[in-house]
């Protein structure tokens, strides 16, 4: 199993940027696809971006691509999101979370299609981020 624990959130006005980090312990991160995924009060959790896990594909959903990176540090157990030209409607909790699958599954249809909260096992506690002058 892998426990994961999410910090970088904040208050931050339109047009900045802002970096989530989140660190992993026990298992190693290299076995698992990552993913970052946000909430706000009265909405579903949606999925932001997901990784497979040798990083061959990414899924970005459409309201942040351009503007997000994700990235892994396999060595320091560590996910990034990388969050710039921030909007308003960006703000929420960020979640990231893993999911083990057994063999490489490195597709982008199917990184795309496992890119649902339901799918994955393993959520941190969640970062607020708040987009506001």
């Amino acid at each position: 199993q892998v426990q994961l624990v999410e910090s970088g959130g904040g208050l931050v006005q339109p047009g900045g940027s802002l970096r989530l980090s989140c660190v992993a312990s026990g298992a190693g991160l290299e076995y698992y696809a990552i993913g970052w995924f946000r909430q706000v009060p009265g909405k579903e959790r949606e999925a932001v971006s997901c990784r497979s896990q040798s990083d061959g594909s990414t899924y970005y959903s459409e309201s942040v691509k351009g503007r997000f990176s994700i990235s892994r540090d396999n060595a320091r157990k560590t996910v990034y999101l990388q969050m710039n030209s921030l909007k308003p409607e960006d703000t929420a909790v960020y979640y990231c979370a893993a999911l083990y699958l057994v063999g490489v599954v490195d597709d982008f249809s199917t990184v795309q299609r496992l890119c649902v909260p339901k799918t994955y096992q393993f959520w941190g506690q969640g970062t607020q981020v708040t987009v506001s002058s």
